[in-house]
């Protein structure tokens, strides 16, 4: 499965482009975890770097939140993950965060359409099509105002500060995220897991400010690299961070 981004705007749909995530028919089962979350291996798209499945405790937590320090290249981007819209994503967010395996990693699309302005990060290879080994079912937002350029009533608002998962289709949750800098209009099909801090929204604005990367075929484009090169220093739940209510 390719994990690369994509976005066909006639459907205003953003998703990981790419197939399920299955085994080969040589290959045993991927191994499951027990739990409400069922974190599945995904033996024909390996982690971009070692990591085990995130715990599944029959009683996830499903409270609270939960404060993330991000550092980027450009500023902080903190996060704050909302465990109850979204338990088993947070729980796999900051698993992966324990583990290193968002650290020193680069940001590697940012988009600028009318109807969808995202960065997009959390792939090591920095190309798109990276992930964590597993996948994860949905915990889609049913809350979303339905969005006013849409007269259909189809796409919903994924609101200016909102992170969310990409995905390449029903329950492929893995690790590449997306963060919300500008109102855009989606399906929703997409994970939102938490809050973008005000700090990360002027970091945002400088990051989409500088724009995105020209190439021969499209000297103007409004969908490709940042010109602002956006790494994730470290990620890393914040000190005193956890929050129950």
């Amino acid at each position: 499965m390719n994990r690369a981004l994509m976005t066909a705007l006639a459907a205003a749909v953003l998703v990981v482009s790419g197939g399920s995530t299955t085994a080969s028919a040589s290959d045993a089962p991927p191994r499951t975890t027990h739990g409400p979350c069922q974190y599945t291996q995904t033996p024909d798209e390996p982690a971009a770097r070692p990591v085990p499945l995130p715990p599944d405790p029959r009683h996830t937590p499903s409270h609270g939140t939960v404060d993330m320090a991000v550092p980027i290249s450009q500023g902080p981007l903190p996060l704050r993950l909302d465990r109850a819209k979204a338990p088993c994503t947070v729980q796999s967010f900051v698993h992966l965060a324990q583990h290193r395996f968002y650290d020193r990693t680069v940001c590697h699309r940012l988009t600028a359409y009318p109807t969808l302005k995202v960065l997009q990060c959390g792939d090591p290879t920095g190309t798109g099509e990276g992930g964590p080994g597993h996948a994860y079912r949905d915990e889609l937002p049913v809350d979303l105002p339905p969005a006013p350029s849409d007269p259909t009533g189809v796409r919903r608002l994924y609101g200016r500060g909102l992170p969310a998962m990409a995905n390449a289709g029903p329950d492929t949750n893995g690790s590449q995220f997306f963060v919300v800098y500008g109102d855009s209009a989606l399906r929703p099909n997409c994970t939102v897991f938490g809050t973008v801090g005000v700090a990360g929204l002027k970091t945002l604005d400088e990051i989409a400010a500088g724009g995105i990367e020209p190439t021969t075929q499209d000297p103007v484009p409004v969908d490709g690299t940042p010109v602002l090169r956006t790494e994730l220093l470290s990620v890393r739940p914040a000190t005193c961070g956890l929050t129950v209510v």
